[in-house]
Formats: C-alpha cells, structure tokens, sequence
C-alpha cells in the first residue's frame, strides 16, 4: 500500500521501506517489538493472523500499533512525481504537497460532461472538447415537433427521431424522479427521527422545569410564612396597646437532647434605654411530639423573655 519506488527523484533509504510491500512507507506504523510497515498493509495481516509480520512472528493486536510520527514527517519531506507523470505530468512536488498537486492537476483523467458522451480526457482537455470537438454537444433544439435539444451528431446526421428521443427523454425524467422521491424519503425519515429527538428533549425539559417551578414554589411559600410571621411579631409586639400579654413560666424536660422548638430574632442592644425597641426572640417552629408542643406548651410567636 505503499508509494512506488520509482516515483522518487533519486534513490530512497531502505529504512523508509516497508517490509511487506517493498515500497516507500504510507502512514507508518510500529509494532512493540520495533517493527515499521505501512498501515494499510500491516493492519489486515495483523487482524488476520495476531501476529507480527515479520520473521520474530510476535504475537500481536492492532490496538499494540503505534504511529510513527518523526518518520512520516520525514518521509512528507521527499520528492515524488506526480501520479499522472504517464499522462504527460512533469511536475516534482513534496509528497505533503502531493494531493494539493492532484486536486488541480492539468493531466489529472476527466469526463466529458455532456449527457451521452463521457469520453475520458485530459482536464486541461475537457472544455474545449465539450465547446467544438463533442458530438452530444447541444447545438439547437428540434424543429420537427418534439422540441428536445438537438446534439451536434444528430444535426449532422440530419436529425433524429422525435419519438425515440421522447421515450430517452421521458426514461430521464422518470429516472430522475425516482432518485428525488428516494431522496425525499430519506430526508423524511431523517426529519422524523430528529423531530422524535427534539420532541422528547422538549418533553425532559418540560418535566424539569415543573419540578424545579415546585420546588421554588414550596420554598417561597415557607419563606412567606417565616417573613408574616416575623412582620406581625414585628407590628404587634407583645406589651403594645389593645394586646393582652401575660407572663408564663414553663417547665419543659429535655427529651433525646432537643426541646423541641426554634428561635428567631435577637435581643435588644443594651444602649436603647426608652424600652420602646420591638426585637427580641420568638419561638419561629415548634416540633410536633416534642417537649414544648405539650398541653399548655409553647406557642409559634410566643416571645422568649428570660
């Protein structure tokens, strides 16, 4: 799989040969026991016979070969003809720019594009043989009734039979229709496999976005609670006019080492004096079963003197 010897200007080192082809090494590859073929060489022999090439017959998998980077660089470096030097091609390039060369090369084998014809010629030859040389070259349409175009060699032989030519026409045509409608199939099927895709991306979305809408929701719903309640400590402190207030103290017995209630707030600041400052600590949760939701217990709200 390797590039002709005799397509290099002047003589190539044999440690840039592969040992299985015998020809200037395509993308190198190493074997663990120090080896060096060509990839498109060694690859199926390996897949084949779990074994090196070579006379060690080592046993060996293609996951073991390596590239070899430093070699192929070198081996880009060489000067190599171009693979249309048969066709009249004189140009030398370096094998890195080799198949730049050939995407644009004058020499490179091309059809005549003309329905009909597809003769092969030279690429520099190709327009100018569809332009005044090619015999399906449309030179006019038909006068005769059909109205098809009419080629050089069907003008020159003094016309053709519409009929004929309408059955070749009407074959085209269906020919073509076919590959469309093939086509649109495809493309419909690949539509509808990225529309179910789509669909049930929209669908994991949706279930997302409701989950994490609840979420919020509970979230703010007990926030909201915390703050009326904290806002209605805040606006009626106990002491304040038209409110009943009284003072009970309780008794509660620790259970498995929590008394069953949170807090809220904070103590006034010792400098206010006047006594009119509305913080203080107030009972914000009480456990459920715990020692302070007992009969005559704490309540949500309830202020925490001493």
């Amino acid at each position: 799989m390797g590039f002709e010897l005799d397509r290099f200007d002047g003589d190539v080192d044999p440690d840039l040969k592969c040992a299985l082809c015998h020809k200037v090494l395509e993308d190198p590859l190493t074997t663990p026991c120090g080896h060096v073929f060509c990839a498109g060489c060694v690859l199926p022999w390996v897949v084949q016979e779990g074994s090196c090439p070579s006379r060690c017959r080592g046993r060996l998998s293609a996951k073991e070969l390596n590239h070899v980077l430093p070699l192929k660089r070198l081996i880009l470096k060489l000067d190599i003809k171009c693979a249309h030097a048969a066709r009249g091609c004189g140009r030398v390039v370096k094998l890195q720019e080799l198949p730049e060369h050939l995407e644009r090369c004058d020499f490179a084998p091309a059809r005549c594009r003309h329905a009909g014809c597809g003769q092969l010629l030279l690429r520099r030859d190709v327009e100018a043989h569809m332009r005044d040389a090619c015999d399906a070259r449309p030179v006019g349409r038909c006068q005769e009734g059909c109205g098809l175009p009419l080629t050089h060699g069907e003008q020159r032989a003094g016309g053709h039979c519409c009929a004929r030519a309408l059955r070749a026409h009407n074959g085209a045509l269906q020919a073509r229709l076919g590959a469309l409608h093939k086509a649109l199939k495809k493309e419909a099927l690949r539509a509808g496999k990225r529309e179910k895709s789509l669909v049930a991306q929209l669908a994991a979305a949706q279930l997302e976005l409701q989950m994490t809408a609840l979420r919020y929701q509970k979230k703010f719903t007990e926030y909201s609670a915390r703050l009326d309640s904290l806002s209605r400590c805040v606006a009626a402190p106990p002491g304040g006019k038209g409110e009943e207030t009284k003072s009970l103290t309780l008794v509660l017995h620790r259970d498995s080492g929590s008394l069953g209630f949170n807090i809220i707030g904070g103590r006034p600041c010792v400098d206010n004096q006047d006594g009119s400052s509305s913080e203080g600590i107030f009972v914000s949760k009480i456990v459920d079963s715990g020692p302070a939701a007992k009969e005559g217990g704490l309540q949500i709200h309830d202020r925490i003197i001493e």
